[in-house]
């Protein structure tokens, strides 16, 4: 049996010891401090020793855990500028307001957060009095990623500085009747304000990260120099439990971002109760965030605390501190005096001794209330270490107390995230302790009044003089008026009408080839914006390594294995395409920051991700929300597309599905393109409408979902003929009719067919229509349906028309008027797909797709599994046609058994 005492074995065993005897020494000498002075003792010498060893650049891992102890001690802290009475005055006025405004909302039932600012005012309040750029500032300003839920402080702040009045405040969560302000940061419903949305809860941290990482990239590639702006994101310590808000957390050391600071306000609090009730929140963010290679700063205890510390001879207080779980530290919050003494003093006879110093209200005021995050001169030096610290991103950890000021009856309660109201009683207790002069007679019919000390006040002036020296407004969202991106030479496009002749091409690397002549473009190449989560060689993407180079802030330190090579893997400071390893989450947050560009930045951007599409709506859907709250714009590229087309890989990596929910994104322009020219000239459109010169009523503020196939086929020439464009763009246009497919059909009145086929969907169809013709007598039209999700949205907005009494017919309609016998039409995905519009078409109509499970075998067997190759297209289209009375049933049956289904 091992004894639990002996040594243990441990890696240094096979490091060479040139002097065992010194070694010895040290050893001995831990031991007997151990032994003289007890273990605290000890492991006090150890981490000094360990600091010193770091100071003094000697290779040693890091201590992840410190002291339950501010970072930065009362004596190193420097002075805080500005008016510290004035700016608590202004503060004062911006509680009162947040909670009044989510209090008089409640009458109408739409909710809001009262606790969350309460806790994290100072927070905020200290960055907009002395750290946060404007827009006129030097680069873009500072990006501010504001927690969600204490977004109504941020519009308090906004009225205070008369950027919003108080029919703004009454119409929060309010907005359908104008002047309403959204529930939680949102740039689309409020532009002007908001940069980034922030409510789903772990996108924040993430989308953070690769803003700051974007930022850089920006500043390397010349594009635009952005190195004087900073990234803030404020987060919750509940928030970091969602695994994005930890995801990217080494991308960020490893590429030295110290242009980005979090600040976690760790009031311990999450929606139903502590974070972590029988542990430390604070202690194992730290360890988690050192871990990574983070510069961290504890802001746990106000200055109430310092004659703690000072009578703190012995380390008991701090020991205590340490082992004390969270839940334990909301109760003292709660509590009386004589119960902190007891549970907390009276653990150690060392705190006993030291609470006998200590008054009552001493204590009170130390548990209750005095939490580093909420003095504004703790949060300054905090945040003035954070932004000179270089080489890495700093995160602070900031104590504050869930519902401060608020009352003893929201300060640390477990419900308070879900408390949305004070008493008039409470409000004038609050008034009273934020020392705000608002008289009783302002209550009228118990409404809780707005407070304002008005336009000209010291306190109103004090605050604009602030931002005015910072560079203006914050938050605040530009709107820059860029000029239109030239167009591209037309002959990106143009090389793919005359198709591929004998050569079989996969979409996909249709897709490929026109982004290489994009990226050439003199004008617009360099705006371009190519990202690929590690699968580039995947989608024969290699070849844009050397000449693109892939981005890296240290540029390439080794030499590449395939140097010798043609297609060799070449990094570069300046390198133009994001290869973020796999990481789909990563890969979108780079899209984002990439495709809001234009408004963060005043720089256009064109980025283009490209993902097995199997792994990215379904992975990372939220995101693409984010993308569309956001305004992004650019081409998201779903490759090695389909149930079917993928073979030998099996359910997990075969899309039936991805369609389905892009088309639930209003953002999302979905298409599912089957041919060459079809990318090329959707991908021309998009540039246009995104970065061009959009025609009237379009919303350039969208992004284009296309998905494109890994299976080589032969690529025709486009149709000639009017309207074949604004068929592809719009969703749908007559590829060919039996007749002009060459088809000899033998009866001159032959029943008739319409077939409607997107993506790699067509070449089945047009198999089908050739059966049809040749083996029963069956004239069949094949149609191209580049977009089911666009057709149904126009002929959405068509029915919306006619409720207002304008007369309009669907795009889809109009295309199929007149055509003749019913429509089947077919795709690789779910039904549903192309089901989308059935109600729009006047024929009958029936559908085909992959719906159910994926699974691993041929391409032809997959077809025949779930019934669409061009043999079940056959036999679908002769069962409508028998349902009317155009082929005999019998031809069913024996189509049935003649092809084996």
């Amino acid at each position: 049996m091992t004894d639990p005492n002996a040594i243990q074995p441990s890696e240094l065993d096979q490091l060479p010891d040139r002097d065992p005897e010194e070694t010895a020494e040290w050893q001995a000498s831990l031991d007997a401090v151990a032994k003289a002075a007890g273990p605290h003792r000890a492991a006090y010498l150890m981490r000094r020793t360990l600091e010193r060893a770091e100071g003094n650049g000697i290779a040693l891992p890091k201590l992840l855990e410190t002291d339950y102890v501010n970072t930065i001690p009362t004596s190193a802290e420097p002075g805080q500028p500005g008016d510290p009475e004035m700016e608590a005055r202004i503060t004062a006025w911006n509680r009162w307001n947040a909670a009044a405004m989510v209090t008089r909302g409640s009458k109408y039932g739409v909710g809001g957060h009262i606790a969350t600012f309460a806790s994290a005012a100072w927070l905020y309040e200290t960055g907009f009095n002395h750290f946060f750029k404007g827009k006129e500032a030097d680069g873009s300003g500072d990006q501010l990623y504001i927690q969600g839920h204490a977004s109504p402080g941020i519009y308090a702040r906004a009225f205070l500085d008369g950027r919003l009045n108080e029919a703004h405040l009454d119409n929060f969560r309010r907005e359908s009747g104008g002047n309403g302000l959204p529930s939680y940061p949102h740039p689309r419903r409020l532009p002007w304000l908001w940069e980034f949305p922030t409510v789903s809860m772990g996108l924040g941290p993430l989308s953070a990260i690769y803003q700051a990482r974007f930022n850089r990239y920006l500043t390397n590639r010349g594009i635009k120099d952005v190195s004087a702006s900073h990234v803030w994101a404020f987060l919750g310590d509940g928030e970091m439990d969602e695994p994005e808000s930890t995801a990217a957390l080494a991308l960020a050391s490893r590429e030295g971002l110290d242009n980005l600071t979090f600040v976690i306000n760790c009031n311990l609090q999450r929606l139903d109760g502590p974070v972590r009730a029988n542990f430390k929140i604070v202690q194992e963010l730290e360890a988690q965030f050192r871990g990574a290679g983070w510069n961290v700063i504890k802001t746990l205890w106000g200055s109430a605390w310092d004659e703690l510390f000072q009578l703190d001879t012995t380390g008991a207080l701090v020991r205590r501190l340490r082992e004390v779980p969270d839940a334990q530290v909301q109760t003292y919050q709660t509590r009386d005096a004589a119960y902190i003494r007891q549970d907390f003093f009276g653990k150690d006879p060392a705190l006993a001794e030291m609470a006998k110093l200590l008054s009552n209200d001493k204590i009170l005021e130390c548990f209750h209330l005095s939490r580093g995050g909420h003095e504004a001169r703790k949060v300054y030096a905090a945040y003035k270490a954070a932004v000179e610290f270089k080489g890495a991103p700093t995160v602070i950890l900031a104590q504050t107390v869930k519902g401060h000021t608020l009352g003893e009856g929201f300060a640390s309660k477990n419900a308070n995230h879900q408390m949305k109201k004070l008493t008039v009683d409470e409000f004038k207790t609050m008034r009273d302790l934020l020392e705000l002069p608002i008289s009783d007679s302002q209550f009228v019919d118990g409404v809780v009044p707005y407070g304002h000390p008005g336009a000209d006040s010291p306190e109103v002036r004090y605050l604009q003089e602030r931002r005015a020296a910072l560079g203006g407004p914050a938050p605040a969202r530009r709107t820059h008026a860029l000029a239109p991106l030239p167009a591209p030479a037309e002959k990106a496009f143009a090389s793919f009408d005359k198709g591929s002749g004998s050569q079989n091409v996969a979409t996909t690397m249709a897709f490929v080839r026109l982004i290489k002549d994009l990226v050439r473009d003199k004008e617009t190449g360099k705006r371009w914006v190519p990202i690929v989560p590690d699968e580039a060689r995947t989608f024969g993407m290699e070849s844009l390594f050397p000449s693109l180079g892939i981005y890296s802030p240290k540029g390439q330190t080794y030499e590449p294995v395939d140097r010798d090579q043609l297609m060799y893997y070449k990094e570069a400071k300046n390198g133009q395409i994001l290869n973020e390893g796999i990481t789909e989450a990563g890969s979108m947050a780079d899209f984002i920051a990439a495709s809001t560009a234009y408004a963060t930045h005043g720089e256009a951007m064109i980025p283009f991700y490209i993902f097995y599409s199997m792994f990215g709506w379904q992975r990372t859907a939220d995101q693409m929300w984010q993308l569309g709250d956001q305004l992004g714009r650019g081409f998201l590229v779903g490759a090695t597309a389909g149930r079917t087309t993928l073979t030998g890989e099996g359910l997990q990596h075969a899309d039936g599905h991805s369609p389905v929910i892009a088309a639930t994104n209003p953002a999302s322009l979905t298409y599912d393109p089957a041919f060459a020219y079809e990318v090329a000239t959707i991908v021309k459109d998009g540039l246009r409408r995104m970065y061009g010169e959009a025609a009237p009523g379009e919303d350039p503020n969208v992004f284009y979902y296309l998905t494109v196939y890994n299976e080589p086929l032969p690529q025709p020439a486009k149709p000639s003929g009017l309207g074949i464009d604004e068929g592809i763009v719009k969703g749908l246009y007559r590829f060919n009719t039996a007749e002009s497919a060459g088809l000899n059909v033998a009866a001159a009145n032959a029943p008739r067919i319409q077939l409607l086929g997107s993506g790699t969907a067509i070449h089945w169809t047009l198999k089908a229509q050739q059966l049809l013709a040749e083996e029963w007598g069956v004239a069949a039209d094949v149609w191209s349906a580049t977009s089911w999700s666009e057709l149904r949205r126009d002929a959405l907005e068509a029915d919306a028309a006619l409720l207002r009494g304008e007369e309009r017919v669907p795009y889809v309609r109009q295309a199929l008027h007149g055509a003749e016998g019913p429509v089947l039409a077919v795709s690789d995905y779910m039904r549903q797909v192309p089901d989308q519009i059935a109600q729009w078409v006047e024929q009958d109509w029936s559908s085909l797709g992959a719906d159910g499970f994926g699974l691993s075998d041929t391409r032809e067997a997959a077809r025949r599994h779930f019934g669409v190759d061009a043999e079940s297209i056959v036999v679908a289209a002769l069962a409508q046609l028998a349902r009317r009375g155009e082929v005999k049933a019998t031809a069913v049956k024996e189509a049935r058994e003649k092809y084996g289904l």
